[in-house]
């Protein structure tokens, strides 16, 4: 009893004298009366590198109408009915057989850049006015492949190796000796041609080459014509 006693007249003395313990920083009821804690900490900084990958560069300018047509649909924006799109293809083979067109016609707008310039096309001239060996060596190398497949036997295996290299031998010097006339020519007729021997006799001899009706651009001169 004294205990209790004792503890009531503590207690009542710190009423009295106006003093009181020290408040624990952790304390819930200091304060206004509501919860104190501590602050969250908030999400940390993005990198330069996260905050650029996370809102993406500009997309450049579509260059197809297929890419074109593929980001409209990533975008949801209006889609094309079946009229549409059958108009549209169509608008499209047409455009490309035009283009096609006018570049086997040798149109220089519509030339690959492999074909483009005066010199270019004054090879192919030559080229197309003479006869030429190396037009026959896709004939013959398909003509010996088609025998080495169908005779399948040890004899014709051993003659045909031979001749399918005396054909690429004959070939060969007959593109050296094609490629030796065209640089000649082609340095008489342009004094300031800057193309190099080596491009413009391979590019003759690639076209000599192919057969006559599958050259591109279609030639425009005929066989034995003079070409000045």
């Amino acid at each position: 009893m004294k205990l209790l006693g004792r503890k009531n007249d503590d207690s009542e003395g710190s009423r009295d004298t106006g003093t009181s313990a020290p408040a624990d920083p952790d304390d819930t009821s200091a304060g206004s009366g509501h919860r104190v804690t501590t602050a969250p900490k908030g999400k940390p900084t993005p990198k330069r590198s996260e905050a650029s990958r996370r809102r993406g560069p500009v997309a450049p300018a579509p260059l197809t109408s297929a890419e074109a047509r593929r980001r409209r649909k990533e975008l949801g924006g209006p889609k094309l009915s079946r009229e549409e799109k059958k108009a549209q293809r169509a608008e499209r083979r047409t455009e490309m057989s035009t283009r096609r067109e006018k570049m086997m016609a040798g149109e220089a707008a519509y030339l690959l850049p492999r074909d483009q310039g005066p010199v270019r096309r004054y090879v192919r001239d030559v080229v197309d006015s003479r006869r030429n060996l190396l037009g026959l060596f896709m004939p013959s190398a398909l003509g010996l492949i088609f025998v080495m497949l169908a005779v399948p036997s040890v004899q014709v295996q051993a003659m045909l190796s031979p001749a399918m290299l005396v054909l690429v031998l004959v070939m060969v010097i007959d593109g050296f000796f094609l490629g030796r006339r065209v640089n000649r020519l082609a340095d008489e007729k342009f004094p300031n041609n800057t193309e190099t021997g080596w491009k413009l006799g391979f590019y003759a001899a690639s076209r000599a080459s192919q057969l006559r009706r599958m050259r591109a651009p279609r030639p425009q001169v005929e066989r034995g014509a003079r070409v000045v």
